[in-house]
This record gives structure tokens, C-alpha cells and sequence, in this order.
């Protein structure tokens, strides 16, 4: 027995192996599903770069799992060393995948027809008949009906090869080549975008600045101080809502925009946001900022003006915290539930049955004591942590009424209100590659769906009353409509002879 030895692959051919098998349609297929998996603790897991404060939250309510999710960094999956390796991974592959496709394919469309084949009997839908006519007058009817009908032809002796359809893979390979631009997309937005958000109430002004964000996520790459600068003065929020149901109308609202010392009036509706170059303003969200008046034990003024509360509900039920570290001899803190059109109810307590301010009331629970905002731990500023505080009390207050704190603490009252709107800025350079991407997709998958690929033989034979012509045909993967067209193409030649 003869034994043979098998060469070494060599770390050339290893190269070469791994390229192939990354580059396979399999894997990108793989790929694509991983990612789509890996994206599922993003949506599960609360996130650094959206809410710290759920974070910090999950650590104090689980702490050993908190430490483990840490290290697999689930608490930042998008920006997480294996989310980035799928992503990197996926993007390697499907341009591996399509553009060698492409080449091949762009060489396949400026190829001649293949050679009509000797035996056109055996294809489908063969026919052959005989017109008194000679062989050359029938080859150009056929030439000439083949090009109406927008064929590629290859002209032979005898015979023509006619072929159709290469649209049908260049639409495949435009909507692969789509998935790599909305790639880009991704990979721009995420390193070179910047998304922030942040609440106005009425009459004050937002500075485009990092200072000025409620929440700002800036992407790998980019830079807070190229930050494009304008500013905003909310002057009037107007909502519109159906009086029988409450359902919001129309959001408007009316701003004056200051941008490189221009001075203009805006204004902002959903759907319809300020543009400032590559960066849009949209608006998000609304509600109320009650007006209060806060006194210490002394007397003195320690907190007036608008604080901010959430919405909970449809009708704008809101609830907020009043915090006030200022005052003497201790700090005060309020949690409050501010409701626009007010309804006392035994069982649900205090809720709002309208969204507009029919009725407004302020409910107050009043706490001192310390509000922990020196302890280095982030707070939100609309919860208040009572854990080293006393409640003082409850009260409910109309507009313009005051509650006189027991034990001298001090005073709160309710001066009215303001309406406040949520805006976000955004600014994505690549949302005109994914919009563009997400075109291209839609074309290619209507290419690859409706254009089908055939192809028509025809061969004429010199015969003793005139030309036996003959045609059959073939279809890329069976697709149907390859008979009706031979049926009237030959019907086109009939006709043509007589």
C-alpha cells in the first residue's frame, strides 16, 4: 500500500479557508441572527447611557447580580466589546459576501447568450412549425420580435439565444449591498451622533450646551464642544384636545430660536421638528410645572418657581418632588401629585379626569429631616428619598392657597402653574445613508420578487415549402410565465408571416 502524506495548509491556506468561511452567506445569515440575539439584554437590562438612575437602582436592589451583569457588560451592551465584535463580524462578512458577487455578476450581464443547444426538443415548452418563407426573413422576425420584448440576444448561424431577467439577481445584490449602508448608518450614528434630551418650561430658554441636557449621549467619537450652537425660548405651549374623549388634537409650540445672533420665531409640532443642520429638534413630551412658594422656619424665601412634574397617566396625573436643602432649621422635601382637572374619589383617591387645567390641586406630602443630597450618590429630581426624614403631614391645595408646616418648619404655597415640553435633539449623520439603504432594500426586493429570468432559443431550418422554425425555452429556478410568453411570441411570428 502506497501511503500518501498530506501537505501542511500552510497559515496562507488557513487565511484563505477562515476568508471563505466568514465570507459565506451562511455565516452572514449566523451573524445577522447573533446580532439580533445579542440585542435582547439592551431591551431587558437597564442601560448606562439611557437611565443611570435605574442602574444605580438595580445595584442597591441586587447587588451580587448587579456585579456579575457589570463584567459581562450588559449594563452597556451596544458599547460592549463582544456587541462591537458581531457587529464588526457581520459587516466583514456581507461585504465579503456581495461585492465579490457583484464583479461576478456585473461580467456575467455584459456576457453574450449561451449557445442555442443542439437538441431543442428536450426543453420545456417546445414547438416548431413551417412558414413560406426563407430562413434569413425568419430570423430577422425573430430578431426583431425578441427586441421588443427587450431581450439580450447572440446571434448564430441558424439560430438566435435570447436571455431576460438579470435585473432579478441585480435586485438580490441591491438589497444585500442595502444592508451594509444601513451598517454604515449604524457605525456613523453611533460614533459620530449625539442624541440629548431635556425639559423647557414656559419662558425660560435652553442653550445648546452639555450643561443644559437632562440626559446627553454623545457618540464614541464625537465631540460636546462641536455641539451646534443655538438656543431656545419656549414662549407658549398650546394643546388641542377632543372635549368628549380628552385625546390629544395638536401639540404646538411657539418659540423664538437665536442661532450664530439671528433672532427668529419657530415654531415645533410633533412630526414637524427644527432643523439646525444635521441636527434636529423634536418634541416628546409635555406637562405641568406647579408654581410654589417655599418658606423656612425663619421666614425666608428658600425655593419659588416652577418645578417640573411627570405625567403617569393619559389625563396627566403628575407626580413630582420639592426639595428644598436650603431651609432652617431643617431640610424639607415634598412628594406631590399635581392634577389638572382634580376628582376626589374614595377608592382611587385623587386622580385627574381631563387633561387640560380645569381644576387644578396640588396633593402634598410633607417630609424633614435630610434629603441624602450630600452623601455623592445621584438623585433624581423627581423622587425624594424619605429614608432619613419625617413626614410632617398632608394637605391638599387649590391655586393660590397656603400650608402652614406644624412645629414652625415653615410654609408652602401654590401660586399656580406653567405647562413644560420634553425636546430632543438629535444629531445623526447617517440617517440619510439609512434612509437611502432602506429604499434600495424595498427596490431590490421588488426586482428580486417580480422580474423573472428566461431564456428563448430559436432555430430555423431551410425546408422544401419555406422555414421550419423552432423555439423552446428555459426558466431560472421554474419560475412560472415562461409558457405564456413563448406562446405569444410565437403568435407575434404567425402573425408577422401571414
Amino acid at each position: 500500500m502506497i501511503e500518501t502524506s498530506i501537505p501542511p495548509i500552510g497559515a496562507s491556506g488557513l487565511f484563505r479557508w477562515s476568508w471563505r468561511q466568514l465570507t459565506s452567506m451562511r455565516t452572514a445569515l449566523i451573524l445577522l441572527m447573533l446580532l439580533a440575539i445579542a440585542a435582547i439584554p439592551g431591551s431587558l437590562v437597564p442601560q448606562r447611557t439611557q437611565n443611570p438612575f435605574r442602574v444605580q437602582a438595580f445595584f442597591a436592589a441586587h447587588r451580587q447580580l448587579a456585579l456579575v451583569l457589570d463584567k459581562l457588560r450588559l449594563f452597556d451592551v451596544f458599547g460592549s466589546p463582544w456587541f462591537s465584535s458581531i457587529y464588526l463580524l457581520l459587516f466583514i462578512s456581507l461585504v465579503g459576501c456581495v461585492l465579490p458577487r457583484s464583479f461576478s455578476h456585473g461580467k456575467a450581464m455584459r456576457a453574450r447568450p449561451p449557445a442555442t443547444p443542439s437538441n431543442l426538443s428536450r426543453l420545456e415548452h417546445h414547438t416548431s412549425w413551417v412558414i413560406e418563407t426563407n430562413r434569413d426573413t425568419a430570423l430577422s422576425r425573430a430578431r426583431t420580435a425578441l427586441k421588443k420584448r427587450r431581450f439580450r440576444l447572440y446571434d448564430q448561424d441558424g439560430s438566435i439565444s435570447a436571455e431576460k431577467g438579470f435585473l432579478r439577481e441585480t435586485g438580490n445584490l441591491i438589497f444585500h449591498l442595502s444592508l451594509v449602508l444601513m451598517l454604515v448608518a449604524m457605525a456613523l450614528g453611533a460614533l459620530q451622533g449625539v442624541k440629548g434630551e431635556a425639559i423647557i418650561v414656559e419662558g425660560e430658554t435652553f442653550i445648546d450646551s452639555p450643561t443644559s441636557y437632562d440626559n446627553l449621549t454623545p457618540g464614541r467619537f464625537f465631540d460636546t464642544s462641536h455641539l451646534t450652537p443655538f438656543s431656545i425660548r419656549v414662549n407658549q405651549f398650546i394643546p388641542t384636545y377632543d372635549p368628549a374623549t380628552g385625546m390629544p388634537l395638536d401639540y404646538t409650540v411657539k418659540a423664538t430660536v437665536s442661532q450664530a445672533g439671528n433672532l427668529r420665531e419657530a415654531t415645533i409640532k410633533v412630526n414637524h421638528p427644527l432643523e439646525f443642520g444635521s441636527t434636529n429638534v423634536y418634541l416628546q413630551a409635555n406637562g405641568y410645572a406647579p408654581l410654589v412658594t417655599v418658606r423656612d422656619g425663619a421666614g425666608q424665601i428658600v425655593l419659588k418657581g416652577p418645578v417640573p412634574f411627570l405625567p403617569q397617566d393619559g389625563n396627566l396625573t403628575s407626580i413630582g418632588a420639592i426639595k428644598v436643602p436650603d431651609a432652617l432649621p431643617t431640610q424639607l422635601g415634598f412628594f406631590g401629585s399635581f392634577l389638572p382637572t382634580a376628582v376626589m374619589d374614595k377608592v382611587r383617591g385623587g386622580y385627574s379626569s381631563f387633561p387640560d387645567a380645569l381644576n387644578p390641586r396640588l396633593l402634598l406630602s410633607g417630609w424633614q429631616g435630610n434629603l441624602g443630597l450630600d452623601t455623592g450618590i445621584p438623585q433624581s429630581v423627581y423622587r425624594l428619598d424619605s429614608s432619613k426624614m419625617t413626614r410632617i403631614g398632608l394637605k391638599s391645595l387649590a391655586v393660590g392657597e397656603q400650608w402652614v408646616l406644624p412645629n414652625g418648619a415653615g410654609s408652602i404655597s401654590f401660586d399656580g402653574w406653567v405647562r413644560w415640553v420634553n425636546i430632543q435633539v438629535a444629531r445623526d449623520p447617517g440617517k440619510g445613508f439609512a434612509l437611502a439603504g432602506a429604499l434600495l432594500a424595498i427596490l431590490g426586493l421588488m426586482m428580486s420578487l417580480f422580474i423573472r429570468r428566461r431564456r428563448i432559443w430559436v432555430r430555423v431550418f431551410d425546408a422544401e415549402d419555406g422555414a421550419r422554425i423552432e423555439v423552446a425555452g428555459l426558466a431560472r429556478s421554474q419560475a412560472p410565465g415562461l409558457e405564456d410568453e413563448i406562446n405569444e411570441f410565437v403568435r407575434a411570428l404567425k402573425e408577422g408571416a401571414s
